[in-house]
């Protein structure tokens, strides 16, 4: 009975690996395969795949604009007619919003926008909100609880 591990391998399945610098009948002798002189003849020789030759790289040829605001604060945005899947009466904040999915797990700054229509009566606390937002949650009844005015 034959196994699976002593199985033979197909004609041509199985190459011999190429065994450079060793002797002329393996035939990558002398210089093995590598050439005559050079940056890549060489040991640990060779370029690195963004080189262009000498000509000024793309990322020097492109014009810079513009520039990073290392201080900038980003806020996952929240707009009105969202938070009616909430129960009359409840508290949002940004474990409520995230538990119902409405922002992402990592996000904890939430601006609360107005666009839509609000037809529950909730309290809200929410990093930075706008006047039409807090406007419509008044008229609806609610509250809304600034981050930035609490602290």
């Amino acid at each position: 009975m034959v196994d699976l591990a002593s199985l033979p391998a197909d004609n041509g399945a199985a190459k011999n690996r190429k065994r450079v610098g060793r002797g002329a009948g393996s035939g990558y002798q002398k210089t093995a395969g590598r050439g005559h002189k050079g940056q890549k003849s060489r040991s640990g020789g060779g370029i690195h795949p963004w080189f262009e030759g000498g000509q000024m790289p793309l990322q020097r040829r492109i014009p810079k604009r513009g520039f990073t605001n290392i201080f900038r604060r980003e806020y996952a945005i929240v707009n009105i007619h969202q938070l009616n899947c909430f129960e009359d009466g409840s508290i949002v904040d940004v474990a409520s919003l995230q538990q119902k999915g409405l922002v992402n797990q990592r996000e904890n700054r939430i601006k609360l926008l107005g666009n839509g229509l609000l037809n529950k009566k909730l309290t809200i606390r929410v990093t930075a909100c706008s006047a039409t937002a807090i406007e419509k949650v008044k008229q609806a009844g609610g509250l809304v609880e600034e981050e930035a005015k609490l602290a």
